[in-house]
């Protein structure tokens, strides 16, 4: 008997020492900087041949390349994405996540080379629209204007997304709806997503009536977007549209491509960024055509992860990015940063100068207006690693 248990289990042994250096194969590629990875439903992650995969993706309808905004490593990929995929079709436009269509006339004045840098942020109302750092949008900007690439604002207006969120879809008038139509009902794992999502909103009433508001009206951000792609395929139906915006719009397929394949546009890829700190895990089917792996450098300047406008005596908190030192200090949307640091918050300009002075590990003090009170937040800077 003792004979026979040696060779049994070396058979059990042998497929789980197999799983486990596939395992280590696919975790080595989930953190290596400059590897496109895909994931092969059963099979699991493996690395994508870059040559293949942007002569795939360049005939297609629209290619989603999703970002997280203040990522200034996410906009590089974007922007060597999109040299490859332009190289491979001339005929292509840009769409932008950041404009509100009433500004499409500025974006072709910029285009045509009509506007210099100040005047285009000036005009688009930069600061205030979108708030970001634009120097991390600029690269796709110039790209665009050197190429001479259509500029599509792909957005509309927040009051209209917010109106939705506070009254649901037909509370809003349909002349006030920007064009759009009713949106395609989100997936089910989209709505299990964004109820996550809605969870993390201490301001929203806790209810499935509030939920449902919410899912309506991040239906109708993607329905703004996906009607602008299709608008523009439907005039150039030869042409591929690149679509800029914000990863949540992107992954699994769940936001914008959802909305487009309701409005015709069938040929449709998702690509993200894959951070190599992350699990590999984590990397799901189904969560993008593929992604790139990238690592934030060290010397990245620190961000806060907010998107603002100028206000009264302050700056005005418009978004918060997840998982951001925005959000573990605590700071909300609608917040009006007064002070940072004892230096009093007169523009966003500010506002980033004052965050990007800083040096690892350090606790920025914070003056805050929220509700008609004065708060003291403190927003803690991790160290450098």
């Amino acid at each position: 008997m003792i004979r026979h248990t040696f060779p049994f289990l070396f058979l059990i042994l042998m497929p789980l020492q197999g799983c486990a250096s596939e395992a280590a194969v696919q975790s080595k590629l989930c953190s290596q900087p400059g590897v496109w990875l895909s994931h092969d439903g059963a099979a699991g992650v493996r690395q994508a041949d870059p040559v293949g995969l942007i002569e795939s993706l360049s005939a297609n309808q629209a290619v989603l390349l999703g970002e997280t905004h203040d990522s200034a490593e996410d906009h590089r990929w974007q922007l060597h994405t999109l040299a490859q995929l332009h190289a491979r079709q001339p005929r292509l436009a840009i769409g932008f996540e950041m404009f509100p269509r009433r500004l499409q006339p500025v974006l072709d004045r910029w285009v045509a080379g009509e506007l210099s840098e100040a005047d285009f942020l000036r005009e688009t109302d930069w600061n205030r629209v979108w708030g970001y750092d634009a120097r991390l949008y600029m690269p796709l900007f110039h790209y665009a204007r050197m190429n001479r690439l259509p500029m599509l604002a792909l957005n509309v207006e927040r009051s209209l997304v917010s109106a939705v969120d506070t009254g649901g879809w037909d509370a809003v008038p349909e002349g006030q709806r920007e064009g759009l139509t009713r949106p395609a009902v989100p997936p089910e794992a989209y709505r299990q997503m964004l109820r996550q999502v809605y969870g993390h909103h201490p301001d929203k009433r806790q209810d499935d009536a509030g939920f449902e508001r919410f899912v309506e009206a991040q239906a109708t951000w993607d329905r703004a977007m996906a009607t602008g792609i299709a608008a523009y395929l439907k005039r150039e139906p030869d042409a591929l549209v690149v679509g800029i915006m914000g990863a949540g719009h992107v992954r699994f397929g769940h936001g914008v491509a959802h909305q487009l394949k309701d409005l015709g546009v069938s040929r449709v890829a998702n690509l993200v960024t894959w951070d190599a700190e992350g699990r590999c895990e984590d990397f799901k089917a189904g969560l993008a055509d593929a992604a790139y792996v990238v690592q934030a450098p060290q010397t990245e300047p620190p961000r806060l992860g907010i998107a603002m406008e100028a206000a009264t005596g302050g700056i005005r908190i418009a978004q918060v990015t997840a998982g951001s030192v925005a959000e573990r200090a605590g700071l909300k949307p609608g917040d009006v940063v007064a002070e940072a640091a004892g230096v009093a918050i007169s523009s966003p300009q500010v506002m980033r100068q004052t965050v990007e002075r800083l040096a690892p590990g350090t606790w920025l003090p914070l003056k805050v207006r929220r509700d008609g009170q004065e708060l003291e937040i403190v927003a803690r800077f991790p160290p450098a690693p």
